[in-house]
Protein backbone atom coordinates (compact mmCIF):
# COMPACT_ATOMS: atom_id res chain seq x y z
CA UNK A 1 0.00 0.00 0.00
CA UNK A 2 1.19 3.46 -0.84
CA UNK A 3 0.44 6.80 1.02
CA UNK A 4 -1.18 9.44 -0.86
CA UNK A 5 -0.51 12.73 1.45
CA UNK A 6 0.41 15.38 -1.38
CA UNK A 7 -1.69 15.71 -4.51
CA UNK A 8 1.92 16.74 -6.27
CA UNK A 9 3.12 13.70 -5.79
CA UNK A 10 1.39 11.22 -4.45
CA UNK A 11 3.63 10.01 -1.55
CA UNK A 12 4.96 11.20 1.41
CA UNK A 13 8.67 12.30 1.39
CA UNK A 14 11.08 11.66 4.31
CA UNK A 15 14.72 12.52 4.86
CA UNK A 16 17.20 11.87 7.45
CA UNK A 17 19.55 14.20 9.00
CA UNK A 18 21.75 14.49 12.19
CA UNK A 19 21.81 17.51 15.01
CA UNK A 20 24.69 18.42 16.35
CA UNK A 21 25.05 17.52 19.94
CA UNK A 22 24.06 20.53 21.96
CA UNK A 23 26.19 21.37 25.20
CA UNK A 24 23.00 21.93 27.27
CA UNK A 25 20.61 19.50 28.83
CA UNK A 26 17.54 21.51 27.34
CA UNK A 27 18.79 21.09 24.11
CA UNK A 28 20.23 17.58 24.32
CA UNK A 29 16.76 16.94 25.23
CA UNK A 30 15.02 18.36 22.46
CA UNK A 31 17.34 17.23 19.43
CA UNK A 32 16.22 15.21 16.21
CA UNK A 33 18.46 11.94 16.27
CA UNK A 34 17.65 11.00 12.53
CA UNK A 35 14.20 11.94 11.06
CA UNK A 36 12.39 14.92 9.96
CA UNK A 37 9.98 15.49 6.89
CA UNK A 38 11.06 17.21 3.66
CA UNK A 39 8.89 18.51 1.20
CA UNK A 40 11.45 17.70 -1.69
CA UNK A 41 13.10 14.14 -2.13
CA UNK A 42 14.05 11.20 -0.40
CA UNK A 43 11.90 8.49 -0.41
CA UNK A 44 8.66 7.13 -0.44
CA UNK A 45 7.07 5.07 2.57
CA UNK A 46 5.39 2.30 2.78
CA UNK A 47 3.78 2.61 6.21
CA UNK A 48 3.07 -1.84 6.90
CA UNK A 49 6.83 -2.32 6.43
CA UNK A 50 7.65 0.58 9.53
CA UNK A 51 7.59 -0.20 13.34
CA UNK A 52 6.35 1.78 16.14
CA UNK A 53 9.66 3.24 16.90
CA UNK A 54 9.85 4.86 13.11
CA UNK A 55 6.54 6.22 13.66
CA UNK A 56 7.48 7.68 16.81
CA UNK A 57 10.90 8.92 15.65
CA UNK A 58 8.92 10.82 12.75
CA UNK A 59 6.25 12.30 14.57
CA UNK A 60 8.77 13.54 17.28
CA UNK A 61 10.89 15.24 14.57
CA UNK A 62 7.83 16.92 12.87
CA UNK A 63 6.76 18.02 16.32
CA UNK A 64 10.06 19.33 17.70
CA UNK A 65 10.65 20.89 14.60
CA UNK A 66 7.42 23.00 14.56
CA UNK A 67 5.58 20.99 11.91
CA UNK A 68 2.46 19.49 13.74
CA UNK A 69 0.07 20.85 11.31
CA UNK A 70 1.87 18.40 9.19
CA UNK A 71 2.22 15.79 12.27
CA UNK A 72 -1.52 15.42 12.23
CA UNK A 73 -2.27 15.42 8.47
CA UNK A 74 0.07 12.38 8.30
CA UNK A 75 -1.58 10.22 11.10
CA UNK A 76 -4.85 11.25 9.73
CA UNK A 77 -3.78 10.14 5.96
CA UNK A 78 -3.07 6.38 7.43
CA UNK A 79 -5.99 3.57 8.34
CA UNK A 80 -3.63 2.83 11.00
CA UNK A 81 -3.43 1.97 14.90
CA UNK A 82 -0.53 3.17 16.77
CA UNK A 83 1.06 2.95 20.11
CA UNK A 84 -0.99 4.95 22.44
CA UNK A 85 2.24 6.60 23.93
CA UNK A 86 2.78 8.40 19.64
CA UNK A 87 -1.14 9.92 19.91
CA UNK A 88 -0.19 10.91 23.82
CA UNK A 89 2.99 12.95 22.00
CA UNK A 90 0.69 14.41 19.30
CA UNK A 91 -1.63 15.38 21.86
CA UNK A 92 0.55 16.67 24.41
CA UNK A 93 1.80 19.04 21.78
CA UNK A 94 -1.33 20.57 20.60
CA UNK A 95 -1.96 21.47 24.23
CA UNK A 96 1.00 22.89 24.85
CA UNK A 97 0.71 24.95 21.31
CA UNK A 98 -3.02 25.64 22.17
CA UNK A 99 -4.21 23.74 19.08
CA UNK A 100 -7.26 22.45 20.01
CA UNK A 101 -9.19 21.52 16.93
CA UNK A 102 -5.99 19.35 15.74
CA UNK A 103 -6.08 17.60 19.34
CA UNK A 104 -9.73 16.64 18.80
CA UNK A 105 -8.92 15.79 15.01
CA UNK A 106 -6.52 13.41 16.49
CA UNK A 107 -9.35 12.33 18.88
CA UNK A 108 -11.32 11.73 16.26
CA UNK A 109 -8.51 9.56 13.99
CA UNK A 110 -8.51 7.40 17.42
CA UNK A 111 -11.88 6.53 17.19
CA UNK A 112 -12.13 6.00 13.49
CA UNK A 113 -9.27 3.13 13.58
CA UNK A 114 -10.58 1.67 16.68
CA UNK A 115 -7.34 2.13 18.92
CA UNK A 116 -8.82 1.21 22.75
CA UNK A 117 -7.34 4.35 24.78
CA UNK A 118 -5.24 3.65 27.58
CA UNK A 119 -6.08 5.15 30.67
CA UNK A 120 -3.44 7.53 30.15
CA UNK A 121 -3.66 8.14 26.57
CA UNK A 122 -7.80 9.05 27.62
CA UNK A 123 -6.09 11.63 30.62
CA UNK A 124 -4.38 13.44 27.75
CA UNK A 125 -7.44 13.51 26.24
CA UNK A 126 -9.34 14.40 29.21
CA UNK A 127 -7.07 17.49 29.55
CA UNK A 128 -7.08 18.80 25.78
CA UNK A 129 -11.15 19.17 26.29
CA UNK A 130 -11.00 20.77 29.65
CA UNK A 131 -8.06 23.26 28.40
CA UNK A 132 -10.30 23.75 24.87
CA UNK A 133 -13.38 24.54 27.63
CA UNK A 134 -15.57 21.58 26.08
CA UNK A 135 -15.89 20.25 29.64
CA UNK A 136 -19.05 18.35 28.72
CA UNK A 137 -16.70 15.77 26.61
CA UNK A 138 -14.11 16.29 29.21
CA UNK A 139 -16.50 15.32 31.81
CA UNK A 140 -17.36 12.05 30.06
CA UNK A 141 -13.40 10.73 29.75
CA UNK A 142 -13.39 11.64 33.19
CA UNK A 143 -16.00 8.94 34.34
CA UNK A 144 -14.91 6.48 31.98
CA UNK A 145 -11.47 6.14 33.67
CA UNK A 146 -11.03 3.30 35.57
CA UNK A 147 -8.50 4.86 38.34
CA UNK A 148 -8.47 8.41 38.53
CA UNK A 149 -5.69 10.18 39.16
CA UNK A 150 -4.50 13.32 40.64
CA UNK A 151 -3.77 15.03 36.87
CA UNK A 152 -7.73 14.06 35.32
CA UNK A 153 -9.09 15.85 38.87
CA UNK A 154 -6.81 18.89 38.61
CA UNK A 155 -7.28 19.02 34.96
CA UNK A 156 -11.81 19.21 35.39
CA UNK A 157 -11.23 21.48 38.60
CA UNK A 158 -9.16 24.33 36.56
CA UNK A 159 -11.23 23.61 33.26
CA UNK A 160 -14.51 24.77 35.39
CA UNK A 161 -12.82 27.53 37.49
CA UNK A 162 -11.58 28.74 34.39
CA UNK A 163 -14.93 28.35 32.40
CA UNK A 164 -15.87 30.54 35.31
CA UNK A 165 -17.73 27.87 36.92
CA UNK A 166 -16.26 28.22 40.62
CA UNK A 167 -19.13 26.39 42.32
CA UNK A 168 -18.64 23.59 40.27
CA UNK A 169 -14.91 23.28 40.53
CA UNK A 170 -15.38 23.32 44.50
CA UNK A 171 -17.67 20.94 43.89
CA UNK A 172 -15.21 18.50 42.20
CA UNK A 173 -12.67 19.40 44.40
CA UNK A 174 -14.42 17.89 47.74
CA UNK A 175 -15.37 14.89 45.60
CA UNK A 176 -11.57 14.54 44.73
CA UNK A 177 -11.03 14.85 48.63
CA UNK A 178 -13.92 12.44 49.42
CA UNK A 179 -11.79 9.78 47.00
CA UNK A 180 -8.85 10.10 49.11
CA UNK A 181 -7.19 12.11 46.63
CA UNK A 182 -4.37 14.50 48.53
CA UNK A 183 -4.45 17.56 46.27
CA UNK A 184 -1.10 19.10 45.17
CA UNK A 185 -0.29 22.90 44.34
CA UNK A 186 -1.97 22.80 41.07
CA UNK A 187 -4.88 21.71 43.24
CA UNK A 188 -4.36 25.16 45.66
CA UNK A 189 -3.96 26.99 42.86
CA UNK A 190 -7.38 26.36 40.75
CA UNK A 191 -9.22 26.11 44.16
CA UNK A 192 -8.20 29.57 45.76
CA UNK A 193 -8.63 30.80 42.19
CA UNK A 194 -12.53 29.89 42.48
CA UNK A 195 -12.89 30.85 46.36
CA UNK A 196 -11.34 34.33 45.03
CA UNK A 197 -14.06 34.46 42.27
CA UNK A 198 -16.83 33.24 44.49
CA UNK A 199 -15.43 35.93 47.53
CA UNK A 200 -16.51 32.39 49.19
CA UNK A 201 -13.76 33.05 52.52
CA UNK A 202 -15.47 29.65 54.26
CA UNK A 203 -14.23 27.54 51.36
CA UNK A 204 -10.84 29.16 51.03
CA UNK A 205 -9.91 29.38 54.88
CA UNK A 206 -11.25 25.55 54.52
CA UNK A 207 -8.73 24.68 51.80
CA UNK A 208 -5.40 26.65 53.18
CA UNK A 209 -6.42 24.62 56.16
CA UNK A 210 -5.64 21.71 54.01
CA UNK A 211 -2.81 22.77 52.39
CA UNK A 212 -0.78 23.34 55.62
CA UNK A 213 -1.85 19.73 56.51
CA UNK A 214 -0.57 18.93 53.13
CA UNK A 215 2.87 20.32 53.79
CA UNK A 216 3.27 21.64 50.31
CA UNK A 217 6.13 23.62 50.40
CA UNK A 218 6.60 27.56 49.72
CA UNK A 219 4.86 27.85 46.32
CA UNK A 220 4.87 30.88 44.71
CA UNK A 221 1.69 30.25 42.28
CA UNK A 222 0.03 28.68 45.64
CA UNK A 223 1.01 31.81 47.93
CA UNK A 224 0.20 34.53 45.26
CA UNK A 225 -3.49 32.59 44.65
CA UNK A 226 -4.15 32.93 48.50
CA UNK A 227 -2.93 36.62 48.37
CA UNK A 228 -5.50 37.37 46.07
CA UNK A 229 -7.92 34.92 47.42
CA UNK A 230 -8.18 36.52 51.23
CA UNK A 231 -7.70 40.33 49.42
CA UNK A 232 -11.06 38.92 47.55
CA UNK A 233 -12.73 38.14 50.08
CA UNK A 234 -12.17 41.09 52.10
CA UNK A 235 -9.91 39.53 54.42
CA UNK A 236 -6.80 42.30 53.96
CA UNK A 237 -5.56 41.48 57.39
CA UNK A 238 -5.19 37.24 56.19
CA UNK A 239 -3.77 38.42 52.64
CA UNK A 240 -1.01 40.41 54.20
CA UNK A 241 0.01 37.54 56.72
CA UNK A 242 0.24 35.59 53.73
CA UNK A 243 1.95 37.62 52.18
CA UNK A 244 4.53 38.26 54.49
CA UNK A 245 5.37 34.64 55.60
CA UNK A 246 6.03 33.76 52.07
CA UNK A 247 9.25 33.51 51.62
CA UNK A 248 9.44 32.51 47.70
CA UNK A 249 8.39 36.05 46.01
CA UNK A 250 7.79 36.89 42.90
CA UNK A 251 6.39 39.92 40.55
CA UNK A 252 3.30 38.00 40.49
CA UNK A 253 2.94 38.12 44.33
CA UNK A 254 3.88 41.40 44.39
CA UNK A 255 1.03 42.26 41.92
CA UNK A 256 -1.74 40.38 44.53
CA UNK A 257 -0.85 42.14 47.31
CA UNK A 258 -0.86 45.62 45.36
CA UNK A 259 -4.38 44.84 43.87
CA UNK A 260 -5.72 43.37 46.57
CA UNK A 261 -5.15 47.05 48.33
CA UNK A 262 -5.86 48.73 45.02
CA UNK A 263 -9.29 46.87 45.10
CA UNK A 264 -10.16 48.21 48.64
CA UNK A 265 -9.01 51.55 48.24
CA UNK A 266 -6.16 51.47 50.41
CA UNK A 267 -3.85 53.97 48.63
CA UNK A 268 -1.19 54.47 50.90
CA UNK A 269 -0.32 50.82 51.22
CA UNK A 270 -0.52 50.39 46.97
CA UNK A 271 2.56 53.09 46.66
CA UNK A 272 3.92 52.04 50.09
CA UNK A 273 3.75 47.96 48.67
CA UNK A 274 5.10 49.41 45.11
CA UNK A 275 8.14 51.23 46.48
CA UNK A 276 8.54 48.25 48.23
CA UNK A 277 8.76 46.30 45.56
CA UNK A 278 10.98 48.88 43.62
CA UNK A 279 13.59 48.69 46.77
CA UNK A 280 13.80 44.60 47.21
CA UNK A 281 14.88 44.39 43.11
CA UNK A 282 11.37 42.92 41.69
CA UNK A 283 10.86 44.34 38.47
CA UNK A 284 6.93 45.09 37.41
CA UNK A 285 4.62 44.35 34.91
CA UNK A 286 1.61 45.72 32.68
CA UNK A 287 -0.75 44.59 35.45
CA UNK A 288 1.62 46.12 38.54
CA UNK A 289 1.09 49.10 36.86
CA UNK A 290 -2.84 49.03 35.80
CA UNK A 291 -2.88 48.23 40.02
CA UNK A 292 -1.30 51.62 40.91
CA UNK A 293 -3.30 53.63 38.55
CA UNK A 294 -6.65 52.39 39.79
CA UNK A 295 -5.67 53.19 43.03
CA UNK A 296 -4.65 56.95 42.64
CA UNK A 297 -8.16 56.96 40.58
CA UNK A 298 -9.47 56.10 43.86
CA UNK A 299 -7.80 58.40 46.01
CA UNK A 300 -7.75 61.01 43.30
CA UNK A 301 -4.34 61.42 43.51
CA UNK A 302 -3.92 62.42 39.74
CA UNK A 303 -0.41 63.70 39.29
CA UNK A 304 1.17 60.74 41.19
CA UNK A 305 -1.09 58.68 38.75
CA UNK A 306 0.68 60.99 35.72
CA UNK A 307 4.20 60.35 37.45
CA UNK A 308 3.57 56.27 37.09
CA UNK A 309 2.11 56.41 33.81
CA UNK A 310 5.41 58.04 32.45
CA UNK A 311 7.50 56.30 34.68
CA UNK A 312 5.89 52.50 33.15
CA UNK A 313 7.80 53.42 29.69
CA UNK A 314 10.71 55.80 30.76
CA UNK A 315 12.09 53.38 33.34
CA UNK A 316 10.74 49.89 32.28
CA UNK A 317 9.74 50.40 28.68
CA UNK A 318 6.35 48.97 29.15
CA UNK A 319 4.00 50.06 26.36
CA UNK A 320 0.54 50.99 28.05
CA UNK A 321 -2.48 49.42 26.83
CA UNK A 322 -5.83 50.18 26.15
CA UNK A 323 -6.76 49.79 30.31
CA UNK A 324 -4.05 51.89 30.95
CA UNK A 325 -5.22 54.44 29.16
CA UNK A 326 -8.81 53.87 30.11
CA UNK A 327 -7.44 54.44 34.17
CA UNK A 328 -5.93 57.70 33.49
CA UNK A 329 -8.76 59.05 31.66
CA UNK A 330 -11.45 58.04 34.36
CA UNK A 331 -8.88 59.13 37.05
CA UNK A 332 -9.02 62.50 34.91
CA UNK A 333 -12.50 62.54 34.18
CA UNK A 334 -13.22 61.94 37.85
CA UNK A 335 -11.13 64.80 39.40
CA UNK A 336 -13.34 67.30 37.18
CA UNK A 337 -11.10 68.09 34.12
CA UNK A 338 -12.83 67.06 31.59
CA UNK A 339 -11.11 68.67 28.68
CA UNK A 340 -8.02 67.42 29.80
CA UNK A 341 -9.26 64.00 29.85
CA UNK A 342 -11.24 64.23 26.51
CA UNK A 343 -7.80 65.34 24.75
CA UNK A 344 -5.73 62.09 26.20
CA UNK A 345 -8.51 59.82 24.90
CA UNK A 346 -8.27 61.99 21.27
CA UNK A 347 -4.14 61.56 21.68
CA UNK A 348 -4.55 57.57 22.76
CA UNK A 349 -2.79 55.47 20.15
CA UNK A 350 -6.00 52.94 21.52
CA UNK A 351 -8.82 54.94 21.01
CA UNK A 352 -10.34 52.53 19.26
CA UNK A 353 -10.74 50.55 22.33
CA UNK A 354 -14.19 51.13 23.89
CA UNK A 355 -13.48 50.83 26.93
CA UNK A 356 -11.56 54.41 27.07
CA UNK A 357 -14.41 55.86 25.95
CA UNK A 358 -16.06 53.98 28.88
CA UNK A 359 -14.29 55.51 31.35
CA UNK A 360 -14.90 58.88 30.01
CA UNK A 361 -18.66 58.34 30.35
CA UNK A 362 -18.58 57.87 34.02
CA UNK A 363 -16.53 60.91 34.49
CA UNK A 364 -19.30 62.32 32.57
CA UNK A 365 -21.93 61.40 34.33
CA UNK A 366 -20.49 62.32 37.39
CA UNK A 367 -19.94 65.64 36.59
CA UNK A 368 -23.25 66.22 34.67
CA UNK A 369 -21.42 67.37 31.77
CA UNK A 370 -24.22 66.25 29.29
CA UNK A 371 -23.19 66.73 25.76
CA UNK A 372 -19.62 65.49 26.44
CA UNK A 373 -21.25 62.50 27.28
CA UNK A 374 -23.42 62.16 24.88
CA UNK A 375 -20.24 62.45 22.38
CA UNK A 376 -18.65 59.70 24.40
CA UNK A 377 -21.61 57.76 24.77
CA UNK A 378 -21.88 57.26 20.94
CA UNK A 379 -18.23 56.47 20.42
CA UNK A 380 -18.57 53.91 23.67
CA UNK A 381 -21.25 52.32 21.96
CA UNK A 382 -20.05 52.66 17.96
CA UNK A 383 -16.90 50.16 19.10
CA UNK A 384 -18.66 47.52 20.70
CA UNK A 385 -22.69 47.63 20.04
CA UNK A 386 -22.94 43.87 20.13
CA UNK A 387 -22.11 43.95 24.34
CA UNK A 388 -25.55 44.22 25.92
CA UNK A 389 -23.69 45.51 28.95
CA UNK A 390 -22.67 48.61 27.28
CA UNK A 391 -26.64 49.27 26.63
CA UNK A 392 -27.19 49.66 30.23
CA UNK A 393 -24.25 51.74 31.01
CA UNK A 394 -25.95 53.79 28.59
CA UNK A 395 -28.97 53.93 29.81
CA UNK A 396 -28.31 54.41 33.71
CA UNK A 397 -25.94 56.97 32.43
CA UNK A 398 -28.53 58.73 30.33
CA UNK A 399 -31.27 57.84 33.57
CA UNK A 400 -28.77 59.91 35.81
CA UNK A 401 -28.50 63.10 33.98
CA UNK A 402 -32.81 62.58 33.32
CA UNK A 403 -32.09 62.28 29.71
CA UNK A 404 -35.45 60.06 29.59
CA UNK A 405 -35.68 60.19 25.89
CA UNK A 406 -32.20 58.78 25.47
CA UNK A 407 -33.12 56.37 27.87
CA UNK A 408 -36.22 54.98 25.74
CA UNK A 409 -34.08 54.71 23.11
CA UNK A 410 -31.56 52.62 24.07
CA UNK A 411 -34.09 50.69 25.27
CA UNK A 412 -35.91 50.34 22.59
CA UNK A 413 -32.34 49.54 20.72
CA UNK A 414 -32.25 46.60 22.85
CA UNK A 415 -35.05 45.10 22.80
CA UNK A 416 -34.98 45.80 18.43
CA UNK A 417 -32.01 43.90 18.43
CA UNK A 418 -33.50 40.80 20.88
CA UNK A 419 -30.42 41.48 22.66
CA UNK A 420 -30.81 40.78 26.43
CA UNK A 421 -28.80 41.68 29.65
CA UNK A 422 -28.38 38.92 32.72
CA UNK A 423 -29.88 40.86 36.01
CA UNK A 424 -27.42 41.91 38.40
CA UNK A 425 -27.62 40.39 41.60
CA UNK A 426 -25.92 40.02 45.15
CA UNK A 427 -24.25 36.93 46.68
CA UNK A 428 -23.34 36.44 50.06
CA UNK A 429 -22.41 33.22 51.78
CA UNK A 430 -23.97 32.18 55.43
CA UNK A 431 -22.53 29.29 57.23
CA UNK A 432 -21.47 27.19 54.06
CA UNK A 433 -24.42 28.11 51.79
CA UNK A 434 -24.66 30.62 49.04
CA UNK A 435 -27.69 33.34 49.22
CA UNK A 436 -28.21 35.02 46.14
CA UNK A 437 -30.50 38.62 45.95
CA UNK A 438 -31.87 39.97 42.85
CA UNK A 439 -34.30 43.36 42.11
CA UNK A 440 -37.29 43.19 44.10
CA UNK A 441 -36.63 39.38 44.69
CA UNK A 442 -39.21 37.88 47.32
CA UNK A 443 -38.05 34.11 46.92
CA UNK A 444 -36.03 34.36 50.04
CA UNK A 445 -38.03 32.61 52.69
CA UNK A 446 -36.89 35.47 55.08
CA UNK A 447 -38.34 38.38 52.42
CA UNK A 448 -40.09 40.42 55.02
CA UNK A 449 -37.72 40.09 57.43
CA UNK A 450 -35.09 41.65 54.97
CA UNK A 451 -37.25 44.28 53.78
CA UNK A 452 -38.15 45.38 57.34
CA UNK A 453 -33.88 45.75 58.20
CA UNK A 454 -33.66 47.57 54.72
CA UNK A 455 -36.87 50.12 56.04
CA UNK A 456 -34.99 50.29 59.19
CA UNK A 457 -31.63 51.01 57.69
CA UNK A 458 -32.87 53.62 54.52
CA UNK A 459 -33.67 56.54 57.27
CA UNK A 460 -30.16 56.19 59.18
CA UNK A 461 -28.34 55.93 56.21
CA UNK A 462 -29.72 59.62 55.01
CA UNK A 463 -29.06 60.76 58.08
CA UNK A 464 -25.44 59.78 57.71
CA UNK A 465 -25.16 61.84 54.45
CA UNK A 466 -26.02 59.03 51.93
CA UNK A 467 -27.92 60.13 48.47
CA UNK A 468 -29.01 56.98 46.58
CA UNK A 469 -28.30 56.82 42.78
CA UNK A 470 -31.60 57.41 41.43
CA UNK A 471 -31.81 55.29 37.83
CA UNK A 472 -34.84 54.87 35.51
CA UNK A 473 -36.66 52.09 35.36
Amino acid sequence: MRLCCRPSSGAIHLFTKSILAATTLTIHRRKISEYCTARNSSFQVNPHQKDASFWDKTFRGLCLTGRLSEAVALLCCMALQFHSRTYCLLLQECIFRKEYMKGKRIHAQIVVVGHLPSEYLTTKLLILYAKSGDLGTAYILHEKLLGKSLVSWNAMIAGYVQKGLGEVGLEFYLKMRQSGMVPDQYTFASVFKACATLASLEHGKRAHGVLIKCQIGDNVVVSSALVDMYFKCSSLSDGRRVFNISSNRNVITWTALIFGYAQHGRVFEVLESFNSMINEGYRPNHVTFLAVLAACGRGGFVSEAQRYFSLMMTDYRIEPRGQHYAAMADLLARAGRLEEAYNFVLNAPCKEHSVIWGALVGGCKVHEDIDLMKYAAANYFALDAENSGKYVVLSNAYATSGLWDNVAEVRDMMKKTGMTKDPGYSRIEIQREFRFFFKSDESHKETEEIYRTINRLTPILKDAGYIAELRGN
